[in-house]
């Protein structure tokens, strides 16, 4: 391992051996890679523990944000770039990174806008067009905010740009893997909600998981995905309908 690491690729799993492998291939140009695995089952930790490139770790899971920051935590490079099992760095991306992080006047964090693959192809549209993470960050500058425990994003002390080259997002495998997915993130969103002192209400459980479908599949314009949008859009709307339902759940336990 590299003693005086400039980038650290940093990533956080669990039960990921589906994605685990192209993953690590995809940014083993990093200094060090550093993995937080929260107690696979699936071979995922066995691998990773086996991989010479790969500094492992385990850590109980409570919250993306909690797992982000321990992760984060045991990176020593000057830069960091943090993705997840189901991302791909592109030999294009690649080649970027690499020139950002030898600049001189770069900015302290970079978003990263990504390209969402349903099983396999790519999604144009149906809210996906605009996405975009936080990824590439020099280490002493940022730290995840404890504000958020899903979907979790960067504080930032300094200046923010953007990466031109896409990163390679494969969130849908199948159907029953994508809705466990926006089910548990719903449960998470509503544990925040309810941290936050946010109320339910009828129209919150019905009306806004309504609107995010109408929203994703014809506002931002799913339609033109054909049947994977109309997918897509509904299981991102029972993620917020789950979230609502949850919520009432926690309100009633007070």
């Amino acid at each position: 391992m590299n003693t005086n690491p400039v980038l650290s690729a940093v990533i956080i799993t669990f039960n990921e051996i589906d994605h685990i492998k192209e993953c690590i291939a995809s940014i083993d140009f990093a200094d060090e890679i550093i993995a937080v695995d929260s107690y696979s089952s699936d071979g995922t930790w066995e691998w990773l523990k086996s991989h010479p490139q790969i500094t492992a770790v385990q850590h109980p899971f409570r919250n993306f944000t909690e797992q982000k920051n321990f992760a984060l935590a045991q990176a020593t490079g000057k830069w960091v770039y943090f993705l997840d099992a189901d991302e791909r760095v592109t030999p294009a991306l690649k080649e970027e990174i690499s020139e950002v992080i030898a600049l001189t006047d770069s900015h302290d964090a970079y978003w990263n806008y990504r390209s969402f693959m349903f099983q396999n192809k790519r999604l144009y549209f149906s809210g996906w067009q605009t996405d975009k993470v936080y990824r590439l960050f020099k280490r002493e500058k940022c730290r995840f905010t404890d504000k958020r425990i899903v979907h979790e994003t960067l504080e930032v002390n300094g200046t923010e740009g953007y990466l031109k080259e896409k990163l390679i997002h494969y969130s849908y495998k199948d159907f029953d893997d994508y809705r466990s997915k926006m089910l548990h993130y719903g449960r998470l969103k509503a544990v925040e909600a309810h941290r936050q002192g946010k109320s339910w209400t009828i129209f919150h459980q019905y009306l806004r998981p309504t609107w995010k479908f109408f929203n994703h599949f014809f506002l931002r314009m799913g339609f033109l995905d054909g049947s994977k949008g109309a997918t897509i859009s509904y299981l991102n709307a029972l993620g917020v309908f789950e979230r609502y339902r949850e919520l009432k759940k926690l309100k009633k336990r007070q």
